[in-house]
């Protein structure tokens, strides 16, 4: 998907040789290596989605600032990978997830680096067990706007408060109550709802977030691949299809200020910003 973009330019603006915002995003690539293997020795599909496929259409590679990866797989198999990524005894990486430390609140799990800390806002991030640099692996599912959107503003704002206690014999209780909660009671009935879906849409499972983000079977499978960073990686069979319903105009460059407000990690800001306000 050619434009019309300097992306060398870019690059030499935001994540040149040598910086620290590239360094990590290479070291996010050797990471996704390693889940790929398990992946292909178990046959497990997944695809590049969000940030990450907006990267590959418009960049051939990461959006010059970003510092995320994100692949995304079915239900089923997400759960597969998931069993296989909590077995997995990798000395420099950890699947991050619900079962693995009971701070971790998010419905998607997180392929990170055991060592180093991301300077992030998110008061979560104090609790952790593990803070280092990662990508997302989401889930998605079958269901409708209307259920996704329910969830997420149901277990989010019921989460939300518990970032705020300090007392981890108290807050770790409940953030399990609140989960059990939402992924017991809550979401089976959403699920119910969700089967009013006369349009075949699939969203990230029930709470993840990001619920405007739709997945169509026809637009996806059969996979494809594209080109980011210099190698070949599976991608939905029509991304101007997913990106479009995502992005809108997703070929037309953020202005600076709009990228400035996308960088969270305080280090990259001031590695490219230096010390302007």
């Amino acid at each position: 998907m050619a434009t019309n973009i300097d992306n060398e330019a870019l690059r030499q603006r935001y994540n040149p040789d040598g910086s620290r915002l590239r360094h990590d995003q290479l070291e996010l690539m050797k990471m996704l290596r390693v889940v790929t293997d398990i992946c292909d020795a178990n046959g497990i599909q997944w695809w590049l989605s969000s940030g990450t496929l907006l990267g590959a259409a418009r960049h051939q590679g990461f959006i010059p600032w970003d510092d995320d990866l994100d692949i995304v797989l079915l239900k089923r198999d997400c759960k597969r990978l998931e069993r296989l990524l909590h077995e997995l005894n990798h000395e420099e990486y950890v699947y991050h997830s619900m079962r693995s430390d009971a701070d971790y609140t998010n419905l998607f799990g997180k392929f990170r680096k055991r060592e180093g800390r991301v300077e992030s806002s998110s008061r979560r991030y104090n609790y952790y067990k593990w803070a280092g640099i990662g990508f997302d692996i989401f889930a998605i599912e079958k269901t409708n706007y209307f259920a996704a959107r329910a969830a997420t503003v149901i277990y989010h704002n019921l989460q939300h408060p518990t970032s705020y206690i300090r007392w981890a014999w108290l807050r770790k209780p409940l953030i399990r109550l609140i989960e059990g909660f939402s992924l017991g009671i809550v979401n089976p009935i959403l699920r119910l709802i969700g089967l009013i879906n006369p349009r075949g849409e699939y969203h990230y499972v029930l709470g993840t977030g990001w619920a405007r983000h739709t997945f169509y079977m026809k637009d996806t499978l059969p996979l494809t691949t594209t080109r980011f960073e210099g190698e070949e990686w599976p991608v939905p069979k029509d991304m101007d299809a997913y990106l479009t319903n995502v992005y809108g105009n997703w070929r037309e460059l953020p202005s600076d200020e709009q990228i400035r407000k996308c960088i969270h990690c305080k280090e990259y800001i001031k590695e490219i910003y230096g010390n302007d306000k």
